[in-house]
């Protein structure tokens, strides 16, 4: 009824969906670990204290701007 190259074809793509899919499936979860990493490596972020991170974030960025424009306008800091 089907050819032998239909079977070997149709077992081909059935096993590279399964490997496909495991290793999806370890991505997800080695994505998942670094994740909680970060989150254990960073316990400043879990108190109160996180308006106060956001302002120095925030004056960072605009030094960095300014520090940006200046080159662009060719002014030496």
């Amino acid at each position: 009824m089907y050819s032998e190259a239909l079977v070997y074809a149709l077992a081909a793509l059935a096993g590279t969906a399964i490997l496909t899919a495991a290793m999806l499936r370890g991505w997800q979860g080695w994505l998942t670990l670094k994740a909680r990493e970060l989150d254990h490596h960073r316990p400043e972020l879990e108190g109160g204290s996180s308006a106060g991170m956001a302002r120095i974030e925030i004056a960072d960025l605009k030094e960095r701007i300014r520090k940006l424009e200046a080159i662009a306008a060719g002014v030496d800091l």
